[in-house]
């Protein structure tokens, strides 16, 4: 079955000029670029970043954290893991990335409508995807309640932004900040006395996992998948992920297929 969400759009490939970068927690990054492809950007989508040093041959998918047409600026927030993104991490306003995007199928946000209620629920790195998300749901006049959890105090990354759109709940592992436990302690208290019409998500797998479980049945309940790319345009099939109850051996591609899919689809 294929994923029910917003149709990518056509792949381009553009130098985007650094306006912004800053460290917003330890090896969490903030950056923001500008350019033209900008336009055509949907919450849910990812950017492939190349690296500027020949030794490193693949690109970096990252995705989208914020989107301003107006200023033809996006924002991406990324973890330093190993050279490739160190180096990234040391540019500067005013370098150009190369970049190709938008990427992938984004976040269905037509299925909920003004008074409805849609529930977020972000682990770690995965929160970035879910503020232009909260963002443009708020702005159709849906109440956007989020859930993020991190390992503690000091990994808490974009709570005040989504708190601009709306009620937001913060759990740490440790216990450090907010709650103490994680986003199944806030989730499963809130389904208790709440229904919700849209459920977005992205994270760590056992955090999928869980919203996979637990939101199964849901007819617009959404798993946005993180996965180690090689072309990211579904040529190589480097990101492949598997379907449930395929009569045969059936594979979809986080890149080309995802990275958003529906909950009860593929196996995690």
């Amino acid at each position: 079955m294929a994923p029910s969400c917003k149709e990518k759009t056509a792949v381009l490939k553009e130098d985007l000029r650094i306006t912004h970068q800053d460290e917003i927690a330890p090896r969490i990054f903030k950056m923001t670029l500008s350019g033209e492809m900008v336009l055509d950007m949907a919450p849910g989508q990812f950017l492939h970043l190349r690296v500027p040093d020949p030794s490193k041959l693949l690109r970096r998918p990252i995705s989208i954290c914020q989107i301003d047409k107006a200023k033809k600026e996006v924002t991406i927030v990324y973890r330093v893991e190993r050279a490739g993104t160190a180096i990234l991490s040391q540019l500067k306003a005013g370098d150009v990335v190369d970049t190709m995007g938008p990427q992938g199928n984004g976040f269905d946000l037509s299925v909920v409508s003004a008074g409805q209620k849609a529930l977020l629920i972000g682990g770690g790195i995965g929160v970035p995807p879910l503020v232009e998300t909260a963002k443009q749901l708020a702005a159709k006049g849906v109440e956007v309640i989020s859930v993020i959890g991190f390992a503690n105090k000091d990994a808490v990354i974009l709570e005040e932004e989504l708190a601009a759109y709306g009620k937001v709940y913060v759990t740490t592992d440790d216990g450090s900040y907010g709650t103490k436990g994680y986003v199944s302690t806030i989730v499963d208290e809130l389904l208790q006395t709440q229904n919700f019409d849209a459920i977005y998500s992205c994270g760590a797998p056992g955090m999928l996992k869980y919203v996979d479980k637990t939101f199964e049945n849901h007819p617009h309940a959404y798993l946005s998948m993180e996965a180690r790319m090689a072309c990211g345009m579904g040529a190589c099939y480097a990101c492949v992920v598997h379907l449930k109850n395929a009569q045969d051996t059936a594979n979809k591609r986080v890149c080309e297929d995802g990275p958003v899919f529906e909950t009860g689809n593929i196996i995690l």
